[in-house]
């Protein structure tokens, strides 16, 4: 399975005249309902430092997020001012990297607060709304550095369920409130030898199929290139990796995904599940975002093969 890619151009792309967006447009998660695509982005207003050194005062970027909204999913709209920035210690250089899922009539963004305060300072965050506009901030979730988290979109046997990353895995955990999470375990290892022997990250939410919780993800080799991988999870136990696949789903080709503030990079916070195709969303090259898809015929019938 690979995706195909809806354009050969990004979909978003910094705007200069924004100063919050001048830099940087990319990992983003999105939200489609009635029609209707929302991309909650990642944008930043100065180019980032290099990963060896120390966060410098000097130089400081500063990471919000933006709202797009589209009908087709390709030509965006965008709002001229952030729509979620960071105000809080943990978020005094910004917020990355949304990953949003709505559980009932509620949407949980879970993102990573930045403070600034060494390359570590990062820790997952909450926040909920019930319009996709206003966000109540619920803090801290993990206090320890760790990232790339999303929630499953419904609970399985009455429990949450979180994804996170703790370098250089794919851990899961279970909570009966939000509030404390417990059964911390690791789901998935890198794969020595490959295009993600060095460490892995989910993409988005995992997407509910017939055939098991679909699960993509990102994987970085040696030398720094992410590509994105897929996986399905066990509905009654997410625990469970029932399929993997070996090779990518996507890999930097294209000019604007080898080139930009940091080259090689395809990476994704979100999909869209339409009633033929599901729609990934990914940053590129950490400066825009473009959108490939998979059909979902095509994947039952690779999932019904193996």
């Amino acid at each position: 399975m690979k995706l195909k890619r809806l354009t050969d151009q990004p979909v978003l792309i910094p705007i200069k005249e924004h100063q919050w967006e001048r830099k940087a447009v990319f990992n983003a998660a999105v939200v489609f309902e009635n029609e209707v695509f929302s991309l909650f982005y990642r944008a930043s207003n100065y180019p980032f430092m290099l990963a060896g050194e120390k966060p410098d005062p000097a130089h400081k970027f500063e990471s919000v997020i933006g709202y797009a909204v589209s009908s087709d999913g390709i030509n965006f709209n965008r709002m001229v001012e952030p729509v979620f920035v960071g105000e809080t210690l943990q978020e005094k250089w910004g917020v990355e990297d949304p990953r949003i899922s709505k559980i009932n009539d509620t949407y949980y963004m879970l993102y990573t607060g930045f403070g600034g305060r060494s390359w570590d300072d990062i820790r997952i965050c909450l926040a909920t709304s019930m319009n996709l506009l206003i966000w109540d901030r619920l803090g801290v979730v993990l206090d320890e550095p760790n990232k790339d988290a999303a929630l499953f979109p419904e609970t399985i046997n009455g429990k949450y369920v979180l994804l996170h990353r703790r370098v250089p895995h794919i851990w899961l955990a279970f909570s009966d409130n939000m509030a404390h999470w417990a059964q911390h375990q690791i789901i998935m290892k890198p794969l020595p030898n490959s295009w993600e022997e060095k460490k892995i990250g989910i993409a988005g939410p995992p997407i509910k199929m017939k055939e098991g919780w679909l699960l993509i993800y990102h994987g970085v080799d040696n030398q720094n290139v992410y590509r994105l991988g897929l996986a399905v999870l066990d509905l009654r136990d997410p625990t469970k990796v029932i399929y993997r696949q070996t090779e990518p789903i996507l890999e930097p080709e294209l000019d604007w995904e080898k080139n930009g503030l940091i080259p090689n990079v395809v990476f994704s916070c979100g999909a869209a599940e339409l009633e033929e195709e599901i729609y990934v969303y990914y940053g590129a090259a950490d400066t825009v975002i473009g959108v490939a898809s998979l059909n979902k015929k095509e994947l039952k019938k690779k999932l019904t093969s193996f």
